[in-house]
């Protein structure tokens, strides 16, 4: 599986070592929030609401380099407004790379 990167916010915030310890920061706080309420939904079944939290998760897989994590997380984001579960140990794959990578970072 592709490894995570920073080779985004590095682009993004070029020579700006405090920009990118803010953008470092954010991702950090709010990654984890990101998936303990997509879990939440996934555990009461309410997919659509699931679908929503994907969708805010995509925006992380992007900026941490994941393409092909992206295009499992629209798989399942849409899979999952059909309530459709099929994809979602593939996502979970994602995840977890991301937040062991964002654990070290």
């Amino acid at each position: 599986m592709e490894q995570p990167n920073l080779d985004y916010i590095d682009k993004l915030c070029g020579d700006d070592n405090v920009f990118k310890k803010k953008m470092v920061a954010i991702i950090k706080k709010e990654l984890p929030l990101e998936i303990d309420v997509y879990h939440k939904s996934m555990e009461v079944r309410d997919y659509r609401l699931a679908s929503e939290h994907v969708h805010k998760l995509k925006h992380k897989i992007s900026i941490l380099g994941l393409e092909s994590g992206y295009y499992i997380a629209r798989e399942h984001e849409n899979n999952l407004l059909n309530s459709i579960i099929k994809s979602e140990e593939e996502f979970e794959t994602v995840l977890r790379t991301m937040q062991c990578f964002v654990d070290t970072i």
